[in-house]
């Protein structure tokens, strides 16, 4: 068990302002004491992840230490967020669990071998959802040891 009791951020990137909800509070129902950020776009999640425009407040925005990621969002995607990501030397190490609702065979390898840590298809209830936020919390915060931010 991980005995450092540091405060881990979730960084939550969803364009669908009704998943970010119910994933807010989806954590809430587990009881997670993280902070949660969120970000509507992959452009945003890079800007969050470079402290620029924005999210240059480094206080307020703090290195996350868990990204979950939505794959289908405008602007720039999450498997474009993702593949930029994976080749930062400073930002590879976060663990990016994607959070989708895509179950698409090509989405699930794609996404692997961009070096993705999880795939999860959004459940369907909301009681399915806390259910996996509890485990995910469970799994990363509890039992995983994850690098420093």
């Amino acid at each position: 068990m991980q005995s450092n009791k540091r405060p881990i951020v979730i960084l939550v990137a969803d364009d669908d302002a009704e998943d970010r909800m119910l994933v807010k509070d989806a954590l809430d129902e587990s009881r997670l004491t993280n902070q949660v950020q969120f970000v509507e776009n992959g452009e945003e999640l890079l800007d969050y992840l470079h402290n620029r425009n924005s999210y240059a407040d480094k206080e307020k925005y703090p290195t996350p230490g868990l990204i979950l990621l939505d794959l289908n969002m405008p602007k720039k995607d999450g498997r474009e967020a993702l593949k930029e990501i994976k080749s930062d030397e400073h930002l590879r190490v976060i663990p990016v669990v994607v959070l989708t609702t895509s179950k698409a065979e090509e989405d699930i390898l794609k996404t692997y071998d961009l070096g993705v840590s999880s795939f999860i298809a959004k459940p369907v209830t909301f009681g399915a959802l806390v259910d996996v936020m509890k485990t995910l919390s469970k799994y990363w915060f509890e039992i995983v040891e994850l690098p420093k931010p």
